[in-house]
C-alpha cells in the first residue's frame, strides 16, 4: 500500500515537472484580422517567470510597446492589455492555448470576438 502511494506520487512530481517546463518566454509572430479584415501580423515578446507572464505588443503605428501581464496553467493562457484610444481607456485580454511552438485564442475588439494565432520564432 505503502509503495503504490509513493509510486503515485512520484508520477504526480514527474507530472507537476514536466508542466513547469514548458517554457514560451521568446519572440511570437502573431496573426489576427484587421479593423478591415485582412489577416495582420506582428511580433509579440513574452517573458514568463513559473506560470507569469509579460507580453510586450506594438502600439499604435509610431507609437510606444505596450507591456501586458498574464498567466500560463498548463497549457492554458491568458494576458491582459490596456491601450488607450479615442473614447479612453480599453482593457482587452487575450485568451488561449499553447501546443509546443504555437498558439491560438480568441480576444473581444469593439464587443467582437476575434481569433488570433501565434508561431514562436
Amino acid at each position: 500500500m505503502k509503495k503504490a502511494a509513493l509510486g503515485a506520487l512520484a508520477i504526480l512530481a514527474v507530472l507537476s515537472l514536466a508542466a513547469w517546463a514548458v517554457d514560451i518566454s521568446g519572440t511570437w509572430e502573431m496573426s489576427s484580422p484587421g479593423r478591415d479584415g485582412a489577416m495582420m501580423t506582428r511580433d509579440i515578446t513574452i517573458v514568463q517567470e513559473g506560470n507569469k507572464i509579460k507580453v510586450t505588443m506594438p502600439g499604435r503605428p509610431g507609437g510606444d510597446p505596450i507591456t501586458g501581464e498574464g498567466t500560463l496553467e498548463g497549457n492554458a493562457i491568458e494576458w491582459k492589455i490596456v491601450r488607450q484610444g479615442p473614447q479612453g481607456e480599453m482593457v482587452m485580454t487575450y485568451k488561449g492555448t499553447v501546443d509546443g511552438n504555437t498558439m491560438k485564442g480568441t480576444t473581444m475588439r469593439m464587443d467582437q470576438e476575434v481569433e488570433w494565432t501565434a508561431k514562436k520564432k
